[in-house]
């Protein structure tokens, strides 16, 4: 009889060990890592598509965090995606005409903000507004493209 106490508790520390280690996994694999200084500064992307671009999704360069994506929403005069970015205040001499595009990370296919820094002698600043933007690839279109560019070479 005692010995079955004992299998049960062992089982028990067993299962909440477990859940400890998934809940770890799940923090790790969500945490937002890169930027974690207090001090940013705003910057407006305007796209015609931002894709599955969501809040919070990282803002890079050279593959290297800089920011983060603060809002998503529509501009009701061009009728575009505005992306808000905050970008550190480390990152403060980024060239005025650096160009950001909508690019996907993995295989998963998460999406993020790339930054390409330009040539400008004079930097942007907060507030300013990124003037060259390329939109998200969306594979339906491009697949959609293929086929009938395909069928009208055939004929």
């Amino acid at each position: 009889m005692k010995s079955s106490n004992q299998v049960e508790i062992a089982a028990g520390i067993f299962l909440l060990l477990g859940i400890a280690a998934l809940i770890f996994l799940a923090v790790e694999a969500t945490d937002s890592g890169g930027v974690k200084t207090g001090e940013t500064y705003e910057v407006r992307a305007y796209f015609t598509n931002v894709g599955g671009l969501k809040p919070k999704a990282p803002v890079a360069m050279a593959g290297v965090t800089i920011g983060r994506v603060a809002s998503i929403d529509l501009d009701n005069d061009s009728l575009e995606a505005r992306v808000v970015l905050k970008i550190d205040s480390r990152f403060d001499d980024l060239p005025s005409d650096t160009s950001a595009s909508v690019l996907t990370s993995g295989i998963l296919g998460d999406q993020y903000v790339g930054l390409e820094p330009g040539g400008a002698p004079d930097a942007l600043a907060d507030g300013d507004r990124i003037l060259l933007t390329n939109s998200a690839v969306v594979l339906e279109q491009l697949i959609g493209r293929y086929l009938f560019n395909s069928d009208e070479e055939s004929e």
